[in-house]
């Protein structure tokens, strides 16, 4: 793994289960108990999430909406795999700033879809996540290898 880019020093980033780097940056001071969870969780989460060439995040699932924002570097490659047992057919959006290129600001994943992500070229890539109803790893489910 190559060490992380002096821009990212300050951001106080730690390992991410799934793989990758995160921070969390903003949690919802009040909470509620939403349909379907297990307790109460915040309004609304927020992290910063690093991604460097030749890392990943590996196929996981939120019980939760997540929007996932490009802030700094390359391009990512975020898969959607839809939401059945396992990931199925997939659906790519690439995030970074070449928007007359295809590529995206800011792309959804559904709650409870499969989702997988990685740089999309050989550069760190940076990108925000917001998560509603907040995110809790109690409705994190991580795919096995």
């Amino acid at each position: 793994m190559s060490p992380l880019p002096g821009w990212a020093a300050g951001l106080g980033l730690q390992p991410h289960p799934e793989g990758g780097w995160f921070v969390e940056t903003y949690r919802h001071g009040s909470t509620f108990t939403p349909p379907g969870y297990d307790g109460p969780r915040a309004y609304a989460t927020g992290i910063l999430f690093l991604l460097m060439p030749g890392e990943e995040s590996r196929w996981h699932r939120v019980t939760s909406d997540e929007l996932w924002l490009h802030h700094r570097g390359g391009p990512l490659a975020l898969t959607l795999g839809g939401s059945d047992e396992s990931p199925a057919a997939a659906t790519t959006f690439t995030l970074g700033a070449d928007y007359a290129g295809g590529q995206v600001a800011q792309a959804l994943v559904p709650g409870g879809h499969w989702q997988a992500a990685r740089p999309a070229g050989d550069e760190p890539v940076l990108v925000g996540c917001i998560v509603t109803p907040g995110f809790d790893f109690a409705d994190f489910t991580l795919l096995p290898e």
